[in-house]
């Protein structure tokens, strides 16, 4: 199993970006508008504040919020439609998640979690997100399409080719039921 490292410029950027999330979602705690775009707009804010501190350029900002979107919507869509915890989307203990990053994802898809019916396509439709070499991912384990090879990740990182085939293309997997 292989496990990368994650202090890459981008996989900051996007740790950075999620607190700034974090904090905008606990400002907006109080807003009675539905989660998710309560989450985009924060993911927005995030990624607007990170190109005014001349972070990031308007398109790495774009596209570090899409992965945190990705992210959070492929969390909540397991969690709504297997009734799971967190822990077994991540396929590890949750323990080990640094308790801001648990925090974060526990406040952003549990508050999802209570409007996503709204926005949650049939769960027998649903496919897979894809996860490609080069993007950042948040915590969890991905498996290469190719060789179904393993990838844990425990703070946000950059995906690497796989270390066994050379696969670019992952699917996030959890614990089985």
């Amino acid at each position: 199993m292989t496990e990368p490292t994650h202090g890459s410029p981008r996989a900051q950027a996007y740790d950075r970006m999620m607190e700034r999330v974090k904090l905008r979602l606990e400002e907006l705690e109080q807003a009675e508008k539905a989660a998710f775009p309560r989450l985009y707009a924060s993911i927005e804010h995030a990624a607007e504040k990170a190109v005014e501190l001349g972070e990031l350029t308007g398109e790495e900002a774009r596209l570090i919020g899409s992965y945190l979107k990705r992210d959070l919507e492929d969390a909540g869509q397991y969690l709504s439609s297997t009734g799971h915890d967190l822990g077994a989307w991540l396929r590890f203990d949750v323990e080990l998640l640094e308790d801001r990053m648990l925090d974060f994802f526990q406040r952003g898809v549990d508050q999802s979690r209570l409007d996503l019916l709204a926005f949650e396509e049939p769960v027998a439709g649903a496919e897979l997100a894809e996860y490609c070499s080069g993007e950042i991912t948040g915590p969890g384990t991905l498996q290469c399409e190719q060789c179904a090879e393993l990838m844990v990740f425990h703070a946000p990182a950059a995906i690497i080719p796989c270390s066994v085939c050379g696969g670019t293309v992952f699917i996030r997997v959890s614990e089985e039921p």
